[in-house]
Protein backbone atom coordinates (compact mmCIF):
# COMPACT_ATOMS: atom_id res chain seq x y z
CA UNK A 1 0.00 0.00 0.00
CA UNK A 2 2.08 2.75 -0.79
CA UNK A 3 1.43 6.67 -0.17
CA UNK A 4 0.87 8.74 -2.97
CA UNK A 5 0.18 11.41 -5.22
CA UNK A 6 -0.23 15.02 -6.05
CA UNK A 7 -2.45 16.08 -8.13
CA UNK A 8 -3.71 19.48 -9.09
CA UNK A 9 -5.77 20.31 -6.31
CA UNK A 10 -3.05 19.42 -3.90
CA UNK A 11 -4.21 15.65 -3.13
CA UNK A 12 -2.47 13.76 -1.16
CA UNK A 13 -1.50 9.65 -0.98
CA UNK A 14 -3.28 10.26 2.32
CA UNK A 15 -6.56 12.06 1.19
CA UNK A 16 -6.95 9.55 -1.73
CA UNK A 17 -6.98 6.58 0.62
CA UNK A 18 -8.77 7.72 2.80
CA UNK A 19 -11.71 8.99 0.51
CA UNK A 20 -11.61 5.95 -1.48
CA UNK A 21 -11.34 3.82 1.52
CA UNK A 22 -13.78 5.21 4.23
CA UNK A 23 -16.43 2.59 4.21
CA UNK A 24 -14.10 -0.35 3.82
CA UNK A 25 -11.68 0.38 6.85
CA UNK A 26 -14.97 0.39 8.78
CA UNK A 27 -15.81 -2.89 8.27
CA UNK A 28 -14.24 -5.68 10.58
CA UNK A 29 -13.23 -8.52 10.32
CA UNK A 30 -15.69 -11.30 8.72
CA UNK A 31 -16.87 -13.64 11.92
CA UNK A 32 -19.95 -16.42 11.90
CA UNK A 33 -22.28 -15.58 14.83
CA UNK A 34 -24.09 -18.00 16.08
CA UNK A 35 -27.17 -17.84 18.50
CA UNK A 36 -26.35 -17.79 22.35
CA UNK A 37 -27.56 -20.84 23.18
CA UNK A 38 -25.02 -22.68 21.06
CA UNK A 39 -21.98 -20.74 21.91
CA UNK A 40 -19.13 -22.92 23.42
CA UNK A 41 -18.58 -21.86 26.81
CA UNK A 42 -14.44 -21.45 25.92
CA UNK A 43 -14.32 -19.76 22.76
CA UNK A 44 -12.28 -21.04 19.61
CA UNK A 45 -9.07 -18.92 19.17
CA UNK A 46 -9.39 -16.79 16.21
CA UNK A 47 -7.11 -17.46 13.84
CA UNK A 48 -3.92 -15.03 12.90
CA UNK A 49 -3.83 -13.54 9.29
CA UNK A 50 -0.92 -14.63 7.44
CA UNK A 51 1.42 -11.96 6.48
CA UNK A 52 1.24 -10.04 3.10
CA UNK A 53 2.93 -11.36 0.66
CA UNK A 54 4.54 -9.66 -2.79
CA UNK A 55 4.74 -11.99 -5.89
CA UNK A 56 7.95 -13.47 -6.67
CA UNK A 57 10.48 -11.86 -9.20
CA UNK A 58 10.66 -13.79 -12.47
CA UNK A 59 14.07 -13.19 -13.64
CA UNK A 60 16.55 -15.85 -13.58
CA UNK A 61 18.45 -14.45 -10.51
CA UNK A 62 18.30 -14.39 -6.91
CA UNK A 63 17.96 -11.09 -5.44
CA UNK A 64 20.11 -9.47 -2.84
CA UNK A 65 19.92 -6.39 -1.39
CA UNK A 66 21.85 -3.65 0.94
CA UNK A 67 20.69 -0.16 2.77
CA UNK A 68 22.78 2.63 2.52
CA UNK A 69 23.09 5.88 4.57
CA UNK A 70 24.19 8.59 2.53
CA UNK A 71 24.72 12.70 2.84
CA UNK A 72 24.64 14.85 0.14
CA UNK A 73 27.77 17.37 1.46
CA UNK A 74 26.56 19.93 -1.43
CA UNK A 75 23.06 21.08 -0.09
CA UNK A 76 22.61 22.12 2.97
CA UNK A 77 19.63 21.15 4.85
CA UNK A 78 17.44 24.19 5.91
CA UNK A 79 15.56 22.63 7.92
CA UNK A 80 18.04 20.77 10.16
CA UNK A 81 19.98 24.29 10.37
CA UNK A 82 23.72 25.04 9.83
CA UNK A 83 26.12 21.93 9.38
CA UNK A 84 23.70 19.62 8.27
CA UNK A 85 22.90 18.14 5.22
CA UNK A 86 20.57 16.64 2.70
CA UNK A 87 20.29 13.17 5.13
CA UNK A 88 19.21 10.48 2.66
CA UNK A 89 18.50 6.53 3.24
CA UNK A 90 18.84 4.73 -0.03
CA UNK A 91 18.76 0.76 -0.88
CA UNK A 92 20.76 -1.05 -3.59
CA UNK A 93 19.17 -3.83 -5.13
CA UNK A 94 21.31 -6.53 -7.66
CA UNK A 95 21.11 -9.82 -8.64
CA UNK A 96 22.86 -12.37 -6.27
CA UNK A 97 24.88 -15.56 -5.54
CA UNK A 98 24.91 -18.08 -2.31
CA UNK A 99 21.73 -16.52 -0.97
CA UNK A 100 20.73 -19.09 1.27
CA UNK A 101 22.27 -17.96 4.77
CA UNK A 102 20.95 -14.35 4.03
CA UNK A 103 17.68 -13.14 5.68
CA UNK A 104 15.18 -11.81 3.58
CA UNK A 105 14.46 -7.93 3.58
CA UNK A 106 11.08 -6.73 4.86
CA UNK A 107 8.88 -4.75 2.54
CA UNK A 108 9.79 -1.41 4.76
CA UNK A 109 11.55 -0.84 8.53
CA UNK A 110 9.22 -1.78 11.25
CA UNK A 111 9.18 1.22 12.86
CA UNK A 112 8.78 3.48 9.22
CA UNK A 113 5.77 0.38 8.60
CA UNK A 114 3.96 1.51 11.57
CA UNK A 115 4.41 5.07 11.32
CA UNK A 116 2.98 4.45 7.53
CA UNK A 117 0.06 2.40 8.58
CA UNK A 118 -1.11 4.40 11.17
CA UNK A 119 -1.20 7.43 8.68
CA UNK A 120 -3.19 5.47 6.14
CA UNK A 121 -5.43 4.06 8.92
CA UNK A 122 -4.04 0.73 9.06
CA UNK A 123 -1.71 0.59 11.99
CA UNK A 124 -3.15 -3.18 13.05
CA UNK A 125 -1.73 -4.16 9.91
CA UNK A 126 1.90 -3.74 10.93
CA UNK A 127 2.59 -7.23 12.02
CA UNK A 128 1.64 -8.63 8.63
CA UNK A 129 3.99 -6.76 6.78
CA UNK A 130 5.41 -8.77 3.49
CA UNK A 131 8.77 -10.02 3.09
CA UNK A 132 10.76 -8.84 0.04
CA UNK A 133 12.80 -11.60 -2.26
CA UNK A 134 15.85 -9.55 -1.69
CA UNK A 135 18.65 -11.17 0.59
CA UNK A 136 20.21 -8.88 3.06
CA UNK A 137 23.84 -8.43 2.05
CA UNK A 138 24.05 -11.40 -0.09
CA UNK A 139 27.22 -11.32 -2.46
CA UNK A 140 26.74 -9.65 -5.70
CA UNK A 141 26.31 -12.00 -9.39
CA UNK A 142 28.02 -10.90 -12.34
CA UNK A 143 27.89 -12.78 -15.06
CA UNK A 144 30.87 -13.02 -17.80
CA UNK A 145 32.46 -10.19 -16.15
CA UNK A 146 30.12 -8.24 -16.90
CA UNK A 147 29.26 -4.67 -14.83
CA UNK A 148 25.62 -4.54 -14.05
CA UNK A 149 23.27 -1.79 -15.79
CA UNK A 150 22.01 0.79 -13.24
CA UNK A 151 18.66 2.18 -12.29
CA UNK A 152 17.94 4.80 -9.70
CA UNK A 153 14.42 4.94 -8.47
CA UNK A 154 12.11 8.24 -7.34
CA UNK A 155 9.21 7.53 -5.35
CA UNK A 156 5.84 9.54 -4.69
CA UNK A 157 4.69 12.21 -2.71
CA UNK A 158 4.34 11.48 1.05
CA UNK A 159 5.40 7.76 0.00
CA UNK A 160 8.19 5.68 0.23
CA UNK A 161 11.21 3.83 -1.01
CA UNK A 162 9.69 0.20 -1.23
CA UNK A 163 6.96 1.24 -2.45
CA UNK A 164 7.44 -0.27 -5.93
CA UNK A 165 9.37 -3.46 -4.93
CA UNK A 166 7.72 -5.41 -7.48
CA UNK A 167 9.31 -3.67 -10.17
CA UNK A 168 12.37 -3.09 -8.69
CA UNK A 169 13.09 -6.71 -7.33
CA UNK A 170 11.93 -7.78 -11.16
CA UNK A 171 14.33 -5.76 -12.41
CA UNK A 172 16.96 -6.97 -9.81
CA UNK A 173 15.96 -10.44 -10.63
CA UNK A 174 16.68 -9.95 -14.89
CA UNK A 175 20.74 -8.59 -13.64
CA UNK A 176 20.06 -4.97 -13.20
CA UNK A 177 21.32 -2.71 -9.88
CA UNK A 178 18.43 -0.63 -8.59
CA UNK A 179 19.20 2.32 -6.50
CA UNK A 180 15.79 3.10 -4.67
CA UNK A 181 16.23 6.25 -2.34
CA UNK A 182 13.98 7.66 0.29
CA UNK A 183 13.40 11.26 -0.31
CA UNK A 184 13.59 13.34 2.47
CA UNK A 185 10.89 15.31 4.45
CA UNK A 186 8.83 13.80 2.42
CA UNK A 187 8.96 9.82 2.98
CA UNK A 188 8.94 6.92 6.16
CA UNK A 189 12.37 5.84 6.69
CA UNK A 190 14.55 4.67 9.43
CA UNK A 191 18.38 5.92 9.94
CA UNK A 192 21.18 3.20 11.27
CA UNK A 193 20.75 5.78 14.42
CA UNK A 194 17.26 4.57 15.53
CA UNK A 195 15.56 8.02 14.31
CA UNK A 196 12.34 7.09 12.14
CA UNK A 197 11.47 10.05 9.64
CA UNK A 198 7.80 11.12 8.48
CA UNK A 199 6.92 13.35 6.05
CA UNK A 200 7.30 17.03 6.97
CA UNK A 201 4.19 19.24 5.88
CA UNK A 202 6.34 22.11 5.72
CA UNK A 203 6.67 24.62 3.21
CA UNK A 204 10.09 24.86 3.88
CA UNK A 205 10.93 21.52 3.72
CA UNK A 206 12.90 20.68 0.18
CA UNK A 207 10.23 18.44 -1.06
CA UNK A 208 9.48 19.34 -5.08
CA UNK A 209 10.13 17.78 -7.62
CA UNK A 210 13.38 19.61 -8.44
CA UNK A 211 14.32 18.45 -5.09
CA UNK A 212 13.87 14.61 -5.54
CA UNK A 213 15.43 15.25 -9.16
CA UNK A 214 18.82 16.56 -7.23
CA UNK A 215 18.60 13.36 -5.16
CA UNK A 216 18.86 11.14 -8.43
CA UNK A 217 21.87 12.96 -9.61
CA UNK A 218 23.38 12.75 -5.97
CA UNK A 219 22.76 8.74 -6.43
CA UNK A 220 24.59 8.63 -9.82
CA UNK A 221 27.28 10.10 -7.83
CA UNK A 222 27.26 7.69 -5.45
CA UNK A 223 27.19 5.29 -8.16
CA UNK A 224 30.10 6.34 -9.90
CA UNK A 225 31.77 5.90 -6.67
CA UNK A 226 30.71 2.54 -5.96
CA UNK A 227 31.70 1.62 -9.68
CA UNK A 228 35.25 3.01 -8.64
CA UNK A 229 35.60 0.73 -5.85
CA UNK A 230 34.66 3.21 -3.27
CA UNK A 231 32.03 3.10 -0.38
CA UNK A 232 29.08 6.06 -0.28
CA UNK A 233 28.35 4.79 3.34
CA UNK A 234 28.98 7.61 5.38
CA UNK A 235 28.77 5.32 8.90
CA UNK A 236 31.69 2.68 6.64
CA UNK A 237 28.92 -0.15 6.74
CA UNK A 238 29.92 -2.96 5.29
CA UNK A 239 29.12 -3.49 1.74
CA UNK A 240 28.02 -6.93 -0.05
CA UNK A 241 31.21 -9.03 -1.53
CA UNK A 242 31.33 -7.41 -5.13
CA UNK A 243 29.04 -4.34 -5.09
CA UNK A 244 32.25 -2.41 -5.18
CA UNK A 245 33.27 -2.03 -9.38
CA UNK A 246 30.26 -4.08 -10.60
CA UNK A 247 28.04 -1.00 -11.59
CA UNK A 248 28.54 0.46 -15.23
CA UNK A 249 27.64 4.00 -14.83
CA UNK A 250 28.00 4.78 -18.76
CA UNK A 251 24.36 2.23 -18.92
CA UNK A 252 22.37 4.09 -15.91
CA UNK A 253 18.46 4.88 -16.92
CA UNK A 254 16.05 6.40 -14.02
CA UNK A 255 12.51 4.80 -13.16
CA UNK A 256 9.58 7.08 -10.51
CA UNK A 257 6.23 6.80 -9.60
CA UNK A 258 4.15 9.91 -9.44
CA UNK A 259 6.19 13.05 -8.28
CA UNK A 260 9.11 11.07 -8.58
CA UNK A 261 8.09 10.44 -12.17
CA UNK A 262 8.15 14.28 -12.12
CA UNK A 263 11.35 14.64 -11.01
CA UNK A 264 12.58 11.61 -13.43
CA UNK A 265 12.03 13.78 -16.45
CA UNK A 266 13.73 17.03 -14.67
CA UNK A 267 16.62 14.64 -14.08
CA UNK A 268 17.22 13.49 -17.57
CA UNK A 269 16.68 17.41 -18.51
CA UNK A 270 19.64 18.03 -16.45
CA UNK A 271 22.02 15.46 -16.71
CA UNK A 272 22.78 13.66 -19.50
CA UNK A 273 24.31 10.43 -17.29
CA UNK A 274 20.87 9.13 -17.52
CA UNK A 275 20.25 7.54 -20.67
CA UNK A 276 16.78 6.30 -20.60
CA UNK A 277 13.78 7.25 -18.23
CA UNK A 278 10.32 6.20 -17.50
CA UNK A 279 7.42 7.85 -15.45
CA UNK A 280 4.63 5.75 -14.10
CA UNK A 281 2.07 8.27 -14.20
CA UNK A 282 4.18 11.40 -13.92
CA UNK A 283 1.90 14.74 -13.62
CA UNK A 284 4.91 16.18 -15.42
CA UNK A 285 3.96 19.56 -12.89
CA UNK A 286 6.70 21.80 -11.91
CA UNK A 287 7.19 25.83 -11.66
CA UNK A 288 8.64 26.74 -13.78
CA UNK A 289 7.34 24.22 -15.70
CA UNK A 290 9.59 21.66 -17.46
CA UNK A 291 10.94 22.62 -20.71
CA UNK A 292 14.06 22.21 -23.57
CA UNK A 293 13.67 18.92 -25.89
CA UNK A 294 15.18 15.50 -24.24
CA UNK A 295 16.75 13.49 -27.31
CA UNK A 296 17.24 10.51 -25.24
CA UNK A 297 14.35 7.60 -24.94
CA UNK A 298 11.21 8.19 -22.54
CA UNK A 299 8.19 6.22 -21.82
CA UNK A 300 5.35 7.04 -19.64
CA UNK A 301 2.98 4.48 -18.51
CA UNK A 302 -0.30 6.88 -18.04
CA UNK A 303 -3.51 6.47 -15.86
CA UNK A 304 -4.90 9.46 -14.00
CA UNK A 305 -2.39 11.91 -15.15
CA UNK A 306 -2.51 10.67 -19.10
CA UNK A 307 -2.25 13.43 -21.85
CA UNK A 308 -5.83 13.63 -22.63
CA UNK A 309 -6.57 15.10 -19.04
CA UNK A 310 -3.27 16.58 -18.09
CA UNK A 311 -2.41 19.71 -19.55
CA UNK A 312 1.59 19.37 -18.11
CA UNK A 313 2.05 16.02 -19.19
CA UNK A 314 0.77 17.12 -22.60
CA UNK A 315 2.88 20.22 -22.63
CA UNK A 316 5.69 17.95 -22.34
CA UNK A 317 4.90 15.29 -24.75
CA UNK A 318 6.48 16.98 -27.84
CA UNK A 319 9.62 18.26 -25.95
CA UNK A 320 10.42 14.42 -25.82
CA UNK A 321 11.99 14.46 -29.82
CA UNK A 322 14.00 10.94 -29.54
CA UNK A 323 12.65 7.19 -28.95
CA UNK A 324 9.23 7.88 -27.11
CA UNK A 325 6.45 6.11 -25.79
CA UNK A 326 2.75 6.22 -23.72
CA UNK A 327 1.11 3.26 -22.55
CA UNK A 328 -2.08 3.52 -20.44
CA UNK A 329 -3.74 -0.09 -18.68
CA UNK A 330 -7.33 0.10 -19.16
CA UNK A 331 -9.06 0.46 -15.99
CA UNK A 332 -5.57 1.60 -13.81
CA UNK A 333 -6.04 4.59 -11.38
CA UNK A 334 -2.69 6.57 -9.83
CA UNK A 335 -1.44 3.44 -7.60
CA UNK A 336 -2.44 0.87 -10.07
CA UNK A 337 1.29 1.20 -10.91
CA UNK A 338 3.06 -0.40 -7.58
CA UNK A 339 2.57 -2.64 -5.08
CA UNK A 340 -0.82 -1.84 -4.45
CA UNK A 341 -1.92 -4.19 -6.72
CA UNK A 342 -0.29 -6.90 -5.05
CA UNK A 343 -1.29 -6.10 -1.28
CA UNK A 344 -5.06 -4.55 -1.59
CA UNK A 345 -6.41 -7.92 -2.76
CA UNK A 346 -5.23 -9.46 0.55
CA UNK A 347 -5.87 -6.59 2.37
CA UNK A 348 -9.88 -6.97 1.15
CA UNK A 349 -9.94 -10.52 2.23
CA UNK A 350 -8.35 -9.15 5.71
CA UNK A 351 -10.60 -6.62 6.17
CA UNK A 352 -13.79 -8.52 4.75
CA UNK A 353 -14.24 -5.72 1.26
CA UNK A 354 -16.43 -5.74 -0.86
CA UNK A 355 -15.77 -6.41 -4.75
CA UNK A 356 -16.73 -2.85 -5.45
CA UNK A 357 -14.59 -1.82 -2.16
CA UNK A 358 -11.87 -2.96 -3.90
CA UNK A 359 -12.22 -1.13 -6.79
CA UNK A 360 -12.50 2.10 -5.35
CA UNK A 361 -9.35 1.63 -3.88
CA UNK A 362 -7.15 0.15 -7.04
CA UNK A 363 -9.19 0.56 -9.97
CA UNK A 364 -11.24 -2.06 -12.48
CA UNK A 365 -7.71 -3.58 -14.11
CA UNK A 366 -7.32 -7.26 -12.74
CA UNK A 367 -4.89 -7.24 -10.30
CA UNK A 368 -3.11 -10.60 -11.62
CA UNK A 369 -2.68 -8.56 -15.11
CA UNK A 370 -1.19 -5.40 -13.15
CA UNK A 371 1.48 -6.91 -11.89
CA UNK A 372 2.32 -8.96 -14.96
CA UNK A 373 1.89 -5.20 -17.01
CA UNK A 374 4.44 -4.03 -13.87
CA UNK A 375 6.77 -6.65 -14.32
CA UNK A 376 7.19 -6.89 -17.99
CA UNK A 377 7.08 -3.36 -19.43
CA UNK A 378 9.17 -1.41 -17.44
CA UNK A 379 11.88 -4.63 -18.16
CA UNK A 380 11.22 -4.50 -21.74
CA UNK A 381 12.13 -0.55 -21.93
CA UNK A 382 15.11 -0.58 -20.22
CA UNK A 383 15.98 -3.94 -21.77
CA UNK A 384 16.01 -2.03 -25.02
CA UNK A 385 17.23 1.52 -24.48
CA UNK A 386 20.08 0.38 -22.18
CA UNK A 387 21.28 -2.96 -23.02
CA UNK A 388 20.18 -2.82 -26.50
CA UNK A 389 18.08 -6.08 -26.79
CA UNK A 390 14.93 -4.77 -28.13
CA UNK A 391 12.28 -7.41 -28.40
CA UNK A 392 8.51 -6.56 -29.49
CA UNK A 393 6.61 -5.85 -26.66
CA UNK A 394 6.95 -2.55 -27.16
CA UNK A 395 5.77 -2.12 -30.70
CA UNK A 396 2.26 -2.37 -30.01
CA UNK A 397 -0.60 -4.28 -28.57
CA UNK A 398 -0.30 -7.71 -27.84
CA UNK A 399 -2.94 -10.37 -27.16
CA UNK A 400 -0.99 -10.84 -23.59
CA UNK A 401 -1.72 -7.90 -22.39
CA UNK A 402 -5.19 -6.58 -23.83
CA UNK A 403 -5.75 -4.32 -21.19
CA UNK A 404 -2.83 -2.12 -22.50
CA UNK A 405 -3.39 0.47 -25.28
CA UNK A 406 -0.42 2.58 -27.00
CA UNK A 407 -1.78 6.11 -26.84
CA UNK A 408 -0.58 8.07 -30.11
Amino acid sequence: MSTTPISPNGMTRRSVLGAALATGAAIPLATATAPAWAAPRTPAPTPEPARLTLPAPTGPHPVGTVALHLVDRSRPDPVAGPGHFRDLMATVWYPARDTARYPLAPWMPPGALQAFLTDVGFPELAPLGPLTAGHVGAPVLRTGGRRLPVIVFAHGAHSHQGDHTVIVQELASHGYAVLTVAHQYDTYTEYPDGRTAVPLFDPQAPTLPADFAADLRFLLDCVERLAAGHNPDVDGKELPAGLPGSLDPRRTGALGWSKGGTATACAMLADERIRAGLSLDGPMQMNPPLTGDLHRPFMMMSARFARAANPAAAAFWPHLRGWRLDVQAQGAVHISYGDNEALFPQVAKIKGWSADQLRQAIGTLDPVQAVRIQQAFPLAFFDEHLRHHPGHLLDGPTPAFPAVTFLP
